[in-house]
């Protein structure tokens, strides 16, 4: 007795799942994509810095802005000093995302008294603190003389 199958073959259905598969993970690349690469924040110019650290899952960023009076920014969103405070507080107390780091993003004209009063903000609450800076541009060395 020989078995066959009376329906006719369609392995064309076989390649298609797979391109379907391709889409899917295409779309997801495209929506999350710019969720890797952004940095959290407002844009500043960093001083240089010589040194580089790890990435920071679990950190608040902090960025503080040049001008009379200066800016004061947790990630986004614009605060006081009064208000920076209270919500270091509640971001390190919180139970979904505890934050035990500080990022600090300080622009290039803004006096060092006022890198150390932030720092000392998020000090008194117990989180580390990091000053960022931006890499040293390396020399060409074709421009040397």
């Amino acid at each position: 007795m020989k078995l066959e199958s009376t329906l006719p073959e369609r392995p064309g259905f076989l390649f298609v799942v797979p391109v379907f598969n391709l889409c899917g993970l295409l779309l997801v690349f495209l929506l999350l994509g710019g969720q890797f690469v952004n940095q959290s924040g407002v844009a500043v110019e960093l001083p240089v810095s010589r040194f580089q650290m790890e990435r920071q899952t679990d950190a608040s960023v902090v960025t503080v802005t040049a001008g009379d009076p200066p800016g004061y920014w947790l990630e986004r969103e614009p605060v006081t000093l009064e208000q920076l405070s209270e919500r270091l507080d509640a971001r390190r107390g919180s139970e979904s995302g505890p934050s035990t780091t500080v990022l600090l993003r300080v622009d290039k004209g803004v006096p060092v008294e006022t890198q150390r009063t932030v720092a000392e903000v998020a000090l008194q609450k117990g989180l580390r603190v990091y000053l960022l800076g931006q890499p040293e541009a390396v020399a060409d060395p074709k421009e040397s003389p």
